[in-house]
């Protein structure tokens, strides 16, 4: 790939910023300045992620990097290394700190050839998380798919804190979320108040959440965090959307230990059990709280994680 120079935004830009086209062997994915994530993805035409036009906000975090946190902080309130720490709180509703600090960035390219693109952006320290970061990703296609390589380097002189996921909708082009069959590779589930936050824990096998097999979605509502993830012996973990003779994989490397999965029951308009949010993670809800699989970067250190989409088309 060779080096790019920043591209500044204007008045007439699409809301999204600027447009990276990225495409070889008849896949294309469009990845955008604002956020730094994934508009859309097709393959010879057709498209396996529901995405947003180049003029509209990325509806329910479509696409979106969700980081130095996934998902939800009660109340924005957490403590680490005996400092307690305050986000605002960007789902006010619930009362809650979501999906991170980098939704609505501005990212620039670094480096970009006909089928990859890489982009940065520098987090700057800011109340309720204040240290900074260097966020990096490689958005790659190829005849296998698509890949996203990331990697975030701690520019602070303290360890921090971190989570990390990305918030791709899948589909199989002309079902909708009823229709299609799912297969996920975890064998418990996290339970939930009515503030999505975490009350407990759950075993699937037997249950109506268990898709360790695979089964249709049918009228079932998901917003579930899924866990105990069975990993391949390449460390990769999948999750396959399967309808008509055809499927959308989504895996992930061994960074990430967690899958939320979210039918789309809340959003508006013709996106309502479109397509499914599949999210790998690399820690579940509230994990500044509780701990749980919080990966603490060391001064000048890179956390580096890879997943990717692999459609296949019906024969």
């Amino acid at each position: 790939m060779t080096s790019v120079a920043h591209q500044s935004g204007t008045a007439a830009e699409p809301l999204s910023g600027t447009q990276w086209t990225i495409a070889a062997d008849g896949h294309e994915a469009v990845v955008v300045e604002v956020g730094g994530g994934l508009r859309s993805y097709r393959v010879n035409g057709v498209d396996y992620v529901s995405g947003y036009a180049d003029d509209e906000l990325a509806a329910g975090c479509a696409g979106q990097i969700l980081a130095p946190w996934p998902n939800r902080i009660r109340d924005g309130k957490y403590s680490f290394q005996g400092t307690d720490h305050q986000l605002f709180l960007t789902e006010p509703t619930r009362a809650n700190a979501l999906h991170g600090l980098v939704n609505y960035s501005r990212w620039h390219a670094v480096e970009q050839s006909a089928d990859a693109v890489t982009l940065e952006y520098l987090m700057p320290a800011q109340p309720g998380y204040p240290w900074p970061l260097r966020l990096r990703t490689t958005w790659q296609v190829s005849a296998a798919g698509l890949k996203a390589t990331h990697e975030v380097t701690n520019l602070a002189v303290q360890q921090v804190p971190f989570g990390f996921s990305v918030h791709p909708y899948l589909q199989i082009p002309g079902l909708r979320v009823d229709d299609l069959t799912l297969t996920l590779p975890a064998r418990n589930r996290v339970m939930v108040d009515s503030r999505l936050l975490p009350v407990g824990a759950a075993k699937v096998a037997g249950t109506e959440f268990d898709y360790t097999e695979g089964r249709k979605i049918g009228a079932a509502v998901l917003d579930t965090a899924f866990g105990d993830v069975v990993h391949a012996e390449d460390g990769t973990s999948t999750v396959v959307l399967a309808g008509d003779g055809a499927e959308v994989r989504i895996w992930a490397d061994e960074e990430f230990g967690w899958w939320q999965v979210f039918t789309s029951d809340t959003l508006g308009g013709d996106r309502l059990r479109k397509a499914v949010a599949i999210e790998p993670m690399t820690c579940p809800p509230d994990a500044f709280r509780s701990g749980r699989g919080v990966i603490v970067i060391d001064p000048g250190d890179t956390w580096r994680g890879v997943w990717g989409v692999t459609p296949v088309p019906a024969s």
